[in-house]
């Protein structure tokens, strides 16, 4: 097995941690769940993780079968890291793991959350009841130097990279000021810029109710 941690336990759980259980290696499945990246743009994504580490985990998850190396085409010509059909196994548990996290406190950290980060927060927080009969639509996330693409259509949330082919509206924001609107509550005017149907942009952003954090008994005591 590739990875350091070793259970002694045939169970699959033991064996998934024998692979993606080191610290550090979900989170970089987590930043290619939604399309490629190039090795900047994970670190970048990842900041508090160093590029030696970053180099590391890669190795350990590429020689797992869980990530592959692709070259990406004109005009970039540039290679990126993408998840295998193994990795995309993780997807849903990473949503799994985001929306059990999405229940604890904040942590005290001046970390900002990577655009990558905020996406798998909308997956995880869409609630479906929030869209009326007959609405949906689709809108193009402009997020710091990552572009996404999401469309709400028959109740349902999706979300990948890349530009929009005919969105209804365009957002444009730092992480913080999305997050700031969608889970705080504030103004879509504050520090969002919406290009097309602003009524689309507004019934958009209040899809994702932030969840209330489940304080336990030791924490109420």
């Amino acid at each position: 097995m590739v990875g350091k941690r070793r259970f002694d336990d045939p169970c699959g759980v033991a064996r998934a941690l024998g692979v993606v259980g080191e610290r550090w290696a979900l989170l970089v499945v987590r930043e290619l769940l939604l399309g490629p990246k190039r090795f900047t743009e994970l670190s970048r994504g990842l900041p508090g993780l160093s590029q030696n580490v970053l180099s590391q985990r890669l190795r350990e998850l590429e020689e797992s079968g869980v990530v592959r190396k692709r070259r990406l085409g004109p005009p970039v010509s540039a290679t990126a890291y993408e998840l295998t059909d193994l990795g995309e196994l993780l997807d849903p548990v990473l949503t799994s793991l985001a929306a059990f996290g999405s229940r604890l406190p904040l942590p005290p950290t001046e970390t900002s959350m990577s655009a990558d980060a905020f996406v798998l927060a909308l997956r995880t927080t869409f609630d479906p009841s929030s869209v009326k009969a007959g609405q949906g639509g689709s809108v193009e996330l402009r997020i710091d130097d990552d572009v996404f693409h999401a469309a709400i259509r028959d109740g349902r949330f999706a979300v990948a990279r890349g530009t929009a082919a005919a969105a209804d509206a365009t957002l444009t924001g730092t992480v913080a000021a999305l997050r700031s609107v969608v889970f705080g509550g504030r103004p879509l005017t504050d520090g969002v810029r919406v290009d097309g149907d602003r009524q689309a942009a507004e019934r958009f952003v209040r899809c994702f109710p932030r969840p209330q954090p489940i304080v336990s008994p030791a924490q109420s005591a």
